[in-house]
This record gives C-alpha cells, sequence and structure tokens, in this order.
C-alpha cells in the first residue's frame, strides 16, 4: 500500500509540517502530517466498536478521504463521495459486508464515468475537520454527533460531484438493498 507522501508527490503537492493542515485547513500545528496521525491514531482512543456506531467509522473516512483528495488514488475519491451519498442521502445504515460490493459496482462502472474529479478548493472542503472531531472524542456523543456534521460538510463541499458518482450509486442501490435509518435521532442513538 502506498504512503500518502507517496501521492502527494506524484500529483506534485509538496506536504507543509507546519501550521494549519493545507488540505483541509485543519487548526493543528503539524501541517497535514499531524491532521494525517489524529485520523491515524483514532481520535484519542475512540472505539465506535458497537456494531450501531461503525456507520460513524465510515464516516469519518470519507469525510477525512475528501478533505485530504490529493492524498489517494484517482478512484479513491469516487469511492468515498458515492458512500457518503448512499448513507446521506439515501439513508444507508452502513455495514462493513457493503463496502467491496460498492467497490465492484465502481470498478464495472470506470469505463464510463470520469476518473478525475474536480476536488473543492483547498480549505473549502467542509468547515469541521478531524482536529474538531479529536477535541470531543471524550465525550461518546458529541463525537457523533460531530462527526455526522462534518460528513454532511464534506458531502455539500463536493456537491458538484454528486453527478458523476451517480451511476456506482444507482447501481449500487439496484443490486443491494441496505437498511436505512429513519432520522438524525435514530443514527445517534
Amino acid at each position: 500500500m502506498r504512503h500518502y507522501t507517496d501521492f502527494a508527490r506524484r500529483r506534485g503537492v509538496e506536504l507543509e509540517g507546519v501550521g494549519a493542515c493545507q488540505l483541509c485547513g485543519a487548526p493543528v500545528q503539524g501541517g497535514v502530517h499531524e491532521c494525517m496521525e489524529i485520523f491515524a491514531l483514532g481520535f484519542g482512543g475512540l472505539g465506535l466498536s458497537e456494531p450501531s456506531e461503525h456507520i460513524f467509522r465510515f464516516l469519518l473516512v470519507d469525510a477525512h478521504a475528501l478533505q485530504h483528495p490529493e492524498l489517494h488514488g484517482q478512484w479513491s475519491n469516487h469511492f468515498h463521495l458515492s458512500r457518503l451519498e448512499l448513507v446521506l442521502t439515501h439513508r444507508s445504515r452502513w455495514e462493513y459486508a457493503m463496502s467491496p460490493k460498492l467497490s465492484d459496482a465502481l470498478g464495472e462502472l470506470k469505463g464510463e464515468l470520469g476518473d478525475v474529479m474536480r476536488w473543492p478548493e483547498r480549505g473549502a472542503r467542509g468547515e469541521i475537520t478531524s482536529a474538531h472531531v479529536n477535541r470531543v472524542a471524550h465525550d461518546r456523543r458529541a463525537c457523533k454527533e460531530l462527526i455526522l456534521t462534518w460528513a454532511e460538510g464534506v458531502h455539500r463541499a463536493w456537491s458538484h460531484e454528486l453527478s458523476t458518482i451517480a451511476p456506482v450509486v444507482e447501481a449500487f442501490r439496484r443490486d443491494h438493498h441496505a437498511r436505512t435509518w429513519t432520522d438524525r435521532e435514530q443514527l445517534l442513538a
């Protein structure tokens, strides 16, 4: 597996190791590297280990990945935006077994999709960042609320690309029936 610095280098992005994260704007001191470290360390040990909480793991992975598109493979953004669309718009209660099925749908449609998505400008990929979530990781309810709000903001920031991933979302929905959530409170419970 490639390291995020390899993807950045391939894209001609010189990663900064001081100040706010140059990609998402997270208020950190160690630049993009600290932002990635917060993500890698799991937000102060926030487990989200109960099956009912797994959806929040997916939301935070998708939000973080889409705030740092320079640090992933070309199809990663398609996958993460498709999953956000399925969870937030179509209210799919995401489970681990669904991700490979989404990957399959994406793989089957790659020839029909544009492989390059227009990324939102740096710093305009959602106002909430991993640093904000990390600050409330000690409070499970507040953390889940903030993760959901973070994912919603990132989803809005990428809304100009929803038509690009629409065929993937529709193929997944046609072939796989996911349980759904009805309202925000039910999801946060």
